[in-house]
């Protein structure tokens, strides 16, 4: 499904995203990318059997905590969407995007959004964006995390992130890009930034590719502080 909002009315955000859960895993992941300035202090939210959810634009990050409250109660996807968007006086100038715990997701683009704006779901994600060169950027989104379906979520949102960014992206640029991704646990699985950088997503993917053999590695330690250093524990893991 998708909707498309191709009217601008105020001042130029630009931002485009993908959020989602992994049926596989249950995992539930953001990625996010944007002209501005440290764009995952403020637009992604996650967390452990709970949902994931990003708004964005001319974004209230007081939204996306209400609807991880919400998500909490057992609300559905669409009907946090109807929460946030009968309660805020804004909400045309913002853009939304929800995933529950069964996988079900809505998204909203209000009507002020700068052109081209829009989202499209699938069962388990959300792709959205707004102020960008078309519905491509979108839709390349899209595809490719349907096509990466038997990766990780956290490879499937960093490959979604790529093809908006390859499909034109935004038409001035990209300067901050982030990846937030909960398993089972309080605290994420990845949490990465780029806050200011000429090619964000490309350095998001180089720093992944770093953290991603020691995701286990932190989580490990946390209950067992003395296994050891990260390069000792990745040479014992390596050599098994």
């Amino acid at each position: 499904m998708s909707t498309v909002r191709p009217t601008e009315l105020g001042p130029l955000f630009n931002t485009f995203s993908v959020m989602a859960r992994c049926h596989r895993t249950g995992r539930f992941g953001v990625g996010i990318a944007t002209h501005a300035i440290a764009v995952a202090s403020r637009c992604p939210y996650v967390k452990a059997h709970i949902g994931a959810v990003a708004t964005q634009a001319h974004t209230d990050p007081r939204l996306g905590q209400t609807a991880i409250q919400l998500l909490e109660q057992g609300f559905s996807a669409p009907k946090v969407i109807k929460e946030l968007v009968d309660s805020d006086p804004y909400i045309q100038h913002r853009q939304l995007g929800v995933v529950d715990r069964d996988g079900r997701c809505a998204a909203f683009t209000g009507s002020a959004n700068g052109a081209w704006a829009g989202h499209v779901t699938a069962p388990g994600v959300v792709a959205m964006g707004n102020a960008l060169v078309g519905e491509r950027v979108v839709q390349a989104m899209l595809n490719a995390f349907q096509k990466a379906d038997t990766e990780d979520l956290e490879e499937r949102l960093v490959r979604a992130i790529e093809a908006g960014r390859d499909a034109g992206g935004q038409p001035n640029g990209q300067r901050s890009s982030g990846l937030l991704v909960h398993a089972t646990d309080s605290y994420p699985w990845v949490d990465l930034r780029v806050d200011e950088h000429d090619e964000p997503i490309a350095e998001l993917r180089r720093i992944f590719e770093l953290y991603k053999p020691l995701r286990e590695y932190f989580r490990a330690r946390a209950a067992r502080p003395d296994i050891g250093g990260e390069e000792e524990w990745l040479a014992r893991h390596s050599a098994s």
